[in-house]
């Protein structure tokens, strides 16, 4: 069925007047007119009679099957404008659902104030977040299971747009006993004698730590693996070892002086980027441009 004849239908019926239908409709009465008679003829079936010259009253009368369409017409325009009314409100913010894809630290750490925000600016939205190491929400962003995604380390897929967001300081963190700390400039031969905690492949505080290493010329005499930024930062107060964490994570022990860090000679200021990931070509929905320019503008603070 035309639905655009429907309309004209359902007009005259409702005006009961092809001349106020074709007004309603800001078209010619002819076109009105014309309207009906496709209807009929898709249909198979007369849907109005003009009403006799000088009947009071309607100007159209329905037959017993315009009677019956006009019913069905009423439920169709009635969805019609309630899914305009829940696509106005998507547009406008008024409801809606995010995903946002998130590494552990950055979840842990960064992104609850912006979520906050959002949450405070759209109280009806759903918001949730899918946290994992920067490597496997990067596959969540190309599966479309994230609306966008915001990550330690960087991404190298050409179906991502990543875009720098901020730059996450590091510290070499070391046990409070460790000798270590006794010199001024640990030498290259000390480090590598060290046991060094890392994260799991695929992790972005993984790959930095292991550039660094290479940079330095530091080959760890040991490996230990831990799933987690705050179980490694864990596991160097108790003496396990020592590793490079974002200055976020071990704050709180530094404060406690279960943890130590370790400056490197020459001086190096140790930064790792975070970025926002979307997939390329994907269209943003209203809510992910508002979301995303959110944690743009924020880059700075």
């Amino acid at each position: 069925m035309n639905l655009h004849l429907l309309r004209i239908f359902h007009a005259v019926a409702e005006q009961q007047s092809f001349s106020r239908a074709a007004e309603a409709l800001f078209i010619s009465q002819p076109a009105v007119s014309k309207g009906v008679r496709q209807l009929e003829r898709q249909l198979g079936l007369a849907l109005l009679e003009r009403a006799p010259e000088g009947t009071h009253g309607r100007g159209v009368r329905l037959t017993q099957a315009g009677e019956a369409l006009l019913g069905h017409a009423h439920s169709i325009f009635a969805l019609e404008k309630a899914a305009t009314e829940e696509i106005r409100a998507r547009v406008g913010l008024a409801r809606g659902r995010l995903t946002i894809g998130a590494s552990t630290t950055v979840a842990a750490y960064w992104l609850p104030p912006y979520l906050v925000e959002l949450a405070t600016r759209h109280p009806s939205i759903e918001i949730s977040v899918r946290v994992a190491n920067t490597e496997m929400i990067a596959h969540a962003v190309m599966e479309c299971s994230v609306d966008f995604a915001a990550v330690e380390g960087a991404v190298s897929d050409a179906r991502i747009v990543a875009t720098h967001w901020r730059d996450d300081p590091l510290e070499i963190a070391v046990p409070p006993d460790s000798p270590l700390l006794r010199r001024r400039a640990p030498t290259t031969q000390e480090l590598s004698a060290q046991t060094w905690l890392l994260r799991e492949p695929g992790s972005g505080t993984r790959a930095v730590a292991e550039q660094l290493l290479s940079s330095r010329h530091i080959t760890p005499a040991r490996t230990i693996e831990l799933g987690s930024n705050e179980g490694i930062a864990r596991a160097v107060a108790t003496g396990l070892g020592v590793a490079i964490l974002p200055t976020r994570v071990i704050r709180e022990l530094m404060a406690l002086e279960a943890v130590r860090t370790l400056e490197l000679r020459p001086a190096e200021r140790l930064l790792r980027p975070l970025y926002l990931l979307q997939l390329k070509g994907r269209p943003p929905s209203p809510l992910l441009r508002a979301a995303f320019e959110l944690l743009s503008r924020g880059k700075d603070r």
